[in-house]
């Protein structure tokens, strides 16, 4: 095993691809998070993000206070389809490609192989929070000095339940990206079905049945992306007017989190099962 995670670790390092989908999750939090409420507040025009919001309310929520809120509001959706992405990519292409058959003549077993990539996976989403993390508490000094605003940070405790609860909704979106590539075997069906559920197929739903079929109400708020909104909303101090897309206050924050564990275990087993019953080619 620490063998395989090592080599897992260096393919990941080299693989271009993760180093893109880390670079367009930075960009879109400090795009959203920071650089159009700061354009709106310092021009004083007003952004769909902005509109109605007092400029000493756009200004507060760009200040190191709300750096959890900037750094996890985008992880429901956006990110969240970049780490399904990345799940999709890092086990599917050893099908595409055809290297899983030669791994395999090198003693390890397959489920070997399989947990050494998924903490591998871990590994780089946890410096994919961190990144984005330094990333946005940077710009927020950075606006507080320019502003004349206050610099001081949330608790260690915040910063550590917002970042873990961060971490997870990314790794459950990753894994499920990595159980879908497992059954179809390739890259593209995965990424196609997996990012069409993120982006359209679950919004979909949740609004049908939240105003067509109110009784169908304990359905929608079973679906992993209402999980993950619900648990980002819990770890901030977002007002729900106010949250980004996919951060709505659903269910309660630790239901949301037992659901999104429960993910987890269910999107291990079911690619766990699949690739040790199913012949590899």
């Amino acid at each position: 095993m620490p063998g395989s995670y090592r080599a897992e670790l260096l393919k990941l390092r080299k693989r271009s691809a993760v180093w893109v989908l880390f670079g367009a999750g930075l960009v879109l939090s400090l795009i959203f998070g920071y650089l159009l409420p700061y354009l709106a507040y310092a021009t004083g025009d007003d952004t769909p993000s902005t509109t109605g919001v007092p400029r000493a309310e756009v200004l507060r929520g760009m200040l190191p206070a709300r750096v959890v809120d900037n750094t996890i509001g985008g992880y429901p959706i956006f990110a969240g389809a970049l780490a399904l992405v990345l799940g999709a990519i890092v086990i599917g292409g050893e099908y595409t490609w055809g290297t899983l058959k030669t791994v395999l003549t090198q003693r390890p077993r397959r489920l070997t192989i399989l947990a050494a990539q998924f903490l591998a996976l871990g590994t780089t989403i946890a410096l994919w929070v961190l990144g984005i993390f330094a990333a946005c508490a940077l710009c927020s000094v950075g606006i507080a000095a320019a502003e004349n605003g206050s610099t001081s940070f949330p608790s260690i405790g915040d910063l550590l339940q917002g970042l873990a609860g961060g971490w997870l909704v990314l790794m459950m979106w990753c894994l499920a990206g990595a159980a879908l590539a497992v059954a179809f075997r390739n890259v593209a069906l995965p990424i196609g079905l997996g990012v069409v559920w993120i982006l359209g197929i679950e919004t979909l739903l949740a609004g049908v049945v939240s105003s067509l079929l109110p009784g169908l109400e304990w359905l929608a708020d079973l679906l992993p992306g209402t999980n993950a909104g619900s648990l980002v909303f819990s770890l901030t101090g977002m007002a729900a007017a106010d949250a980004p897309p996919g951060v709505r206050d659903a269910v309660g924050g630790g239901r949301a989190l037992l659901t999104l564990i429960a993910y987890c275990a269910v999107f291990t087993a079911l690619a766990a099962w699949t690739m040790r019953r199913r012949d590899v080619t």
